[in-house]
C-alpha cells in the first residue's frame, strides 16, 4: 500500500541560497512522499532550482504559487489558491521561513510599516489567520523560523517607532526587532491554538550564505565569523523542528535552538509578556483595516 504524502506549505524556500530550500531539499531526497505548496516571488527561477534537484516526480509533488510578502493582498490571494489546491487534503506542516534585511526607507504602499517588519512578521502572521480553519482541522504543526537576535531588543518601547517607514533605524535594529515581534506571534499562536496545533519557533543558527543580506550594499557575512555554520547544518536544525515532540511543560518555552534544546524563558528576551503579545498580534480584521486589504 502506497504511503500517504505529507503536505508542507512553506514560505522562504525558493532559493538555493536559503535554509528553507536546503531543508526541503533533504525531504525531497527521502523515500517518504511529500507534497509541497510553496509561496515564491519568482516562480520561474524557483522552478529551475527544484528542477535541478532531479527528484522523483512520481513520489513528490512541488507546486509553486506566486507570493510577494510585501503585498498583503497578494498574501490573501496565495492563501486562497493554497486552499483551492489542497481541496480536502490537510496541511501537515506550515513552514514560515521567509525573511529579508532592508533599511527603513521603504515600505509597502499605503502601510506605515517598513518592509522588513511586513515581510518578516506581519504578512506571515496574516497568512496564519487566513489558513486558520484548515490548520485547526488538520492539526497542523506550525514552524516559525526565528533567530537568536530576539535577545537584542533591550527597549520594547522603541518598536512602535523603529519599525515604521522612514524611522531611520539601522537595519540591524530592524532585524532584531522584527524577529522579536515574530516570536511574540509564535507565543500568541501557541496560546490561540492550544489543544489543536503544535506551534514552535526554531533557529537555524548563524548561516552567512543564506543571501538574506543581499539587499545591503557593502555587507556580506562571512563563514570566518564566530559561530558561523554552513547551509546544510542550518537546514538540519530546521528539519529537527518538523518532528520534535518533547515539548516542555512550560508553554512559554516556545524556542528551539539550533543545537536542539529548548531555551529557558529567561533567555527569550521578554517575548513571554502576554500583554506585549496581544498588542502586536492583530486579528485578521484589524490587519485588513489597517493595511487597506479589502474583503
Amino acid at each position: 500500500m502506497a504511503s500517504i504524502a505529507k503536505t508542507i506549505v512553506a514560505t522562504g524556500a525558493s532559493s538555493g541560497l536559503a535554509c528553507g530550500f536546503e531543508t526541503l531539499k533533504i525531504l525531497i531526497g527521502q523515500t517518504e512522499p511529500y507534497k509541497f505548496i510553496l509561496g515564491v516571488k519568482n516562480t520561474k527561477a524557483t522552478q529551475a532550482a527544484y528542477g535541478d534537484l532531479k527528484y522523483d516526480t512520481t513520489k513528490h509533488n512541488v507546486a509553486l504559487l506566486p507570493l510577494d510578502l510585501s503585498d498583503l493582498k497578494g498574501v490573501r490571494a496565495f492563501a486562497q489558491q493554497t486552499l483551492e489546491k489542497l481541496g480536502q487534503d490537510k496541511i501537515d506542516i506550515l513552514f514560515l521561513n521567509a525573511a529579508v534585511i532592508k533599511d527603513a526607507s521603504i515600505g509597502p504602499e499605503g502601510s506605515k510599516w517598513c518592509e522588513q517588519y511586513v515581510v518578516n512578521y506581519l504578512s506571515q502572521h496574516y497568512l496564519i489567520h487566513l489558513l486558520r480553519e484548515k490548520l485547526v482541522a488538520s492539526q497542523s504543526r506550525i514552524v516559525v523560523v526565528s533567530s537568536g537576535a530576539i535577545r537584542n531588543v533591550p527597549d520594547k518601547s522603541r518598536l512602535d517607532t523603529d519599525l515604521k517607514v522612514g524611522s531611520g533605524a539601522d537595519w540591524r535594529v530592524l532585524y532584531n526587532e522584527s524577529k522579536f515581534v515574530q516570536l511574540l506571534g509564535a507565543h500568541w499562536w501557541r496560546r490561540q491554538l492550544q489543544g489543536t496545533n503544535k506551534v514552535l519557533a526554531v533557529s537555524p543558527g548563524f548561516i552567512p550564505d543564506t543571501g538574506i543580506a543581499r539587499h545591503l550594499d557593502g555587507f556580506k557575512p562571512s563563514m570566518d565569523l564566530p559561530d558561523a555554520k554552513p547551509l546544510a547544518e542550518g537546514a538540519g536544525s530546521l528539519l529537527r523542528a518538523f518532528t520534535k515532540d518533547d515539548f516542555p511543560e512550560d508553554p512559554d518555552r516556545v524556542f528551539l535552538t539550533s543545537w536542539g534544546e529548548w531555551w529557558p524563558v529567561e533567555t527569550l528576551g521578554g517575548s513571554e509578556d502576554k500583554e506585549l503579545q496581544d498588542k502586536w498580534c492583530l486579528s485578521k480584521e484589524e490587519i485588513e483595516k489597517a493595511e487597506g486589504v479589502s474583503t
